[in-house]
């Protein structure tokens, strides 16, 4: 994922959780993330790791792998909607799978980063500024 200059700033001071398996492509979402002037809480690369986030206070945003291995991020996914914590499916999974998520953004890989970062960009306009996350 190239970073576009004009993203500089674009998501300057959102903290985003990544839930990513593919070692390489999670560090490609970090730097994008960052690059863009985002704070990244942390990553996650399987579905245990992101269950053990009992405390979601730390993020406002975060960017699910619908697939992680043999598991399905359902159970977290359903974890956020239930604390009200704006999350987008950034996936290779055929959308058919994903039907319970029709309401959530979702992002096919590969997907620029200008596309990621924008769709991150309006979950994180939507949250109040006043927000405890």
């Amino acid at each position: 994922m190239a970073q576009s200059i004009s993203d500089n700033n674009a998501l300057l001071g959102v903290v985003v959780l990544v839930v990513e398996d593919d070692a390489l492509l999670a560090m490609d979402i970090e730097d994008t993330l960052t690059g863009a002037g985002a704070v990244v809480a942390d990553v996650c690369s399987s579905l245990d790791e992101a269950m053990a986030r009992g405390d979601a206070s730390d993020f406002a945003v975060a960017i699910l792998d619908y697939s992680l291995g043999s598991d399905s991020v359902t159970p977290f996914a359903r974890r956020l909607a239930r604390l009200g914590i704006p999350f987008l499916f950034h996936t290779g999974t055929p959308k058919g799978q994903l039907a319970e998520w029709r309401n959530a953004p979702i992002i096919e890989k590969p997907a620029s980063s200008q596309a990621l970062v924008s769709a991150v960009r309006a979950m994180a306009m939507k949250q109040p500024a006043t927000s405890s996350r």
